[in-house]
C-alpha cells in the first residue's frame, strides 16, 4: 500500500533549501518509528537530505540518474510508472512516499493513506505540499503532540484512509 508521509506548517510549506524548514524531534521519532522496517521512496533530493541511506528500511529513490551514483543497497526507479509497478508486486508491504513535492504530485492518485502531521505555525520555504482532496479520504486517528522544550511548535499527527 502507499502511504504519503509528510510534516507542514499553516502554509502547507514542507521544505526549504532541500531541508525541513523547523526542527521537531517528535515529529522526527514519529517518521522513524512508523518507517522503520518498512520502505520509503524519495526524489533524488529527499533522499540526499538524509545523508545516507535510512538503516532498517528498504530505501527506494526515484530519478533519472544512473544507479551507479545510489548505494548498493537502494534501489532506483526511473519513473513513476516504474513505482506504480512495484507498489502494485508488493502490495502487502507498506510503501512511504516521503518527498518530495513532485512524487506527492504524480502520486496522488495512487496513495491508500495519508500521515500528516500538522505543525500550528508558518514557516518560510521553497516547496510547498500539493493541494489534496481530502474529500477522497477520511479521517481515522489524530493525536495530539506534546510542545516542550524541545518541540517548540504546537502540533497534531492526523491518519487518513482513501475512501
Amino acid at each position: 500500500m502507499l502511504i504519503f508521509l509528510w510534516a507542514e506548517g499553516h502554509n502547507g510549506v514542507i521544505g526549504e533549501n532541500g531541508q525541513l524548514p523547523w526542527h521537531l524531534p517528535a515529529d522526527m521519532h514519529f517518521f522513524k518509528t512508523v518507517t522503520t522496517g518498512n520502505t520509503i521512496i524519495a526524489g533524488a533530493r529527499t533522499y540526499r537530505s538524509f545523508g545516507r541511506p535510512l538503516p532498517h528500511r528498504q530505501n527506494i529513490v526515484v530519478t533519472h540518474q544512473a544507479a551507479a551514483n545510489f548505494p548498493e543497497d537502494v534501489i532506483v526507479l526511473n519513473s513513476l510508472t516504474a513505482v506504480r509497478e512495484y507498489a502494485a508486486a508488493h502490495r502487502e508491504e507498506k510503501l512511504f512516499v516521503v518527498g518530495g513535492a513532485q512524487l506527492f504530485i504524480g502520486l496522488q492518485d495512487d496513495v491508500d493513506w495519508l500521515y500528516r502531521t500538522v505543525i500550528d505555525a508558518n514557516f518560510t520555504g521553497d516547496t510547498w505540499m500539493p493541494v489534496i482532496d481530502y474529500d477522497k479520504f477520511q479521517l481515522v486517528a489524530t493525536q495530539p503532540g506534546i510542545r516542550n522544550d524541545q518541540n517548540p511548535y504546537d502540533y497534531h499527527f492526523e491518519q487518513y484512509q482513501r475512501r
